[in-house]
């Protein structure tokens, strides 16, 4: 057979991602927040896109043309003593002291780096107007730990490990990774990190360093003088504590009942978690992309947060003056051009996708928004996308980091899909599993102590309210709840008593 070159003609069909489709993508998975952060960084390689301003923001004034005569001088008469004498009717000596600079100028205007408000600040120098000053923060665990070691007497190497160890705990003071592991990670012996690990120990608050709740809890006797053997037995078994396995555990510490009734009175006043007091990392508070009103005639009005969604416009002033430069400038025009008119149209489209999305879901979750967590409805991402005319992963892509300002709080749009517990066909025909993982709740909260329900007397009495569930559902969301089994509620409720 011989073989050699030849010409075929093949037709097919493919998707190309292009550019500027896998920017608008990207744009509907952002939040405003991230999309404000995107928007800046495009003005900064664009030159022809700008921010447009807020509503009720001053207008920029026009610069001021340049002229051959004497001006007024610029700022407040406290700039300049001459001008200030002239409109207070008093001489400058008055005013201001001949030696000493404008404090206005000395406070503000100073050389150095760049400081809050973008104003120059000079090292040492107090750059807060009056009445600007915030009180001082509380010290964090790691600050106030650090404070007591470096008052204690060590070798060099073993305070160091000690604020090594310090700035390992978590914020409540546990020490949660292995001292071996430590001393394999600094190429130390591991008996100079558990000594170091005994300074951090001896610290305020009593129980801070403590490798788990029976150590903290041990550390706290310890300086109460209350570590006894049968103290300590007690202490290392406080599983058997939270199963109620007290007739054995008195034989296990040997003691008789009234020695042991002692006992758990002194471990409950005890504290689990003695440095949850501290400063811990600032918690970033949600903004929400869409906020929802009540109408007076009991409907919704549902919009983005213009706050944080950027505006942006084309500078068509710009482009104007670089028109007529030749081919070069033109085709760069020409593609800087395209490329913020496509960013606008995307933007665009992603808030009216957003709103599309954003009211289906209100629309379906109206029972939510008048009765709570009891009349949410099931939802997924399919229906959504069938209401709209979405694609599915479209309307994941609007829900994913997107919060919305309701009536009763701030939630995620991803809260509101949930599957559907009990319907004989799924979909609407179902419960929410939130709602029934909130009845469960409300149930196991609302029971007698004399009359612990079982899982098996949940199913019935969800059952009596049209939610159809198998019991091993009831034991999964129990267990999602962190619901103990009705056994141990039982003996938890006999401890109490």
């Amino acid at each position: 057979m011989v073989q050699g070159p030849r010409l075929e003609l093949r037709q097919s069909q493919q998707l190309v991602m292009t550019p500027q489709l896998q920017q608008a993508i990207r744009l509907l998975q952002m939040s405003n927040i991230e999309l404000a952060a995107f928007v800046e960084r495009e003005i900064e390689t664009n030159p022809l896109l700008e921010l447009a301003k807020h509503e009720g923001a001053p207008a920029a004034e026009p610069a001021a043309e340049p002229s051959d005569g004497p001006s007024a001088p610029d700022g407040p008469p406290g700039d300049d003593p001459a001008r200030a004498a002239e409109v207070f009717d008093t001489g400058a000596e008055n005013l201001f002291d001949a030696d000493a600079p404008s404090p206005r100028r000395e406070a503000w205007d100073m050389p150095g780096p760049v400081g809050a408000g973008g104003r120059g600040a000079s090292p040492g120098f107090d750059t807060e107007p009056p009445g600007g000053r915030e009180i001082a923060a509380a010290p964090s665990l790691q600050e106030h730990l650090l404070a007591q070691i470096g008052q204690m007497r060590a070798p060099p190497l073993r305070h160091m490990l000690a604020a090594h160890l310090a700035h390992q705990l978590d914020d409540d003071g546990f020490l949660r990774t292995a001292t071996a592991e430590i001393a394999e990670r600094l190429d130390v012996d591991e008996a100079e990190v558990a000594a170091a690990l005994d300074l951090v120990q001896a610290c305020e608050p009593t129980g801070v360093g403590a490798r788990g709740l029976a150590e903290c809890l041990a550390l706290q006797l310890a300086e109460r003088n209350r570590l006894d053997p049968a103290m300590r037995c007690l202490v290392d078994h406080l599983d058997l504590v939270a199963r109620g396995e007290h007739r054995r555990l008195r034989k296990l510490c040997g003691v008789d009942a009234e020695d042991y009734a002692e006992m758990l009175a002194e471990l409950r006043a005890l504290d689990p978690r003695p440095c949850s007091g501290y400063a811990r990392e600032p918690v970033a508070t949600v903004v929400p992309d869409v906020l929802m009103r009540r109408l007076a005639d009991g409907g919704w009005q549902i919009e983005l947060n213009a706050e944080t969604l950027p505006r942006v416009l084309l500078d068509r002033r710009y482009a104007a003056r670089l028109a007529g430069g030749g081919a070069e400038v033109e085709t760069w025009l020409a593609d800087r051009r395209a490329e913020a008119n496509w960013l606008i149209r995307s933007i665009d489209q992603r808030a009216r996708t957003i709103l599309k999305v954003a009211t289906e879901i209100v629309r379906h979750q109206q029972a939510f928004f008048d009765t709570g967590i009891s009349g949410l409805k099931p939802l997924t991402l399919r229906m959504v996308a069938d209401a709209t005319g979405l694609h599915e992963s479209t309307a994941s892509r609007v829900t994913s980091n997107k919060y919305i300002a309701t009536t009763r709080g701030v939630f995620e749009l991803k809260f509101f899909f949930t599957n559907a517990v009990g319907g004989a066909t799924g979909g609407e025909d179902g419960v929410a599993a939130e709602a029934v993982r909130h009845r469960i709740r409300a149930l196991v909260d609302a029971e007698p102590a004399d009359a612990i329900l079982s899982d098996d007397t949940i199913v019935e009495m969800l059952r009596a309210e049209g939610i159809d569930i198998a019991r091993r559902t009831v034991a999964k969301y129990r267990n999602a709840l962190r619901i103990p089994s009705s056994v141990e509620r039982r003996r938890q409720r006999s401890m109490a008593s």
